[in-house]
């Protein structure tokens, strides 16, 4: 493993919802899953004026790509 850091890129959107907002993290991943530089499984989402306070999308598990529903229960601190 390389000791060079990791970057995060922060997409705001106009969702309104959370369920918008995971349909439009598994329509990226989705189109995206070609790159092998994005770590999918570490997805998080948050409101606009909550940044800190962030819902995994698919959880401790690898994305299912056969979908079924993303979000997780379960919110995590941000670490930045």
């Amino acid at each position: 493993m390389s000791d060079e850091p990791r970057w995060t890129i922060h997409l705001p959107t106009r969702l309104t919802s959370i369920e918008a907002a995971a349909r439009f993290a598994a329509a990226l991943r989705d189109s995206l899953a070609h790159l092998d530089v994005v770590d999918f499984a570490g997805t998080t989402l948050s409101a606009t004026d909550r940044p800190s306070l962030r819902t995994r999308v698919w959880g401790d598990v690898d994305p299912d790509p056969a979908g079924g529903h993303p979000v997780s229960d379960r919110t995590a601190p941000a670490d930045d």
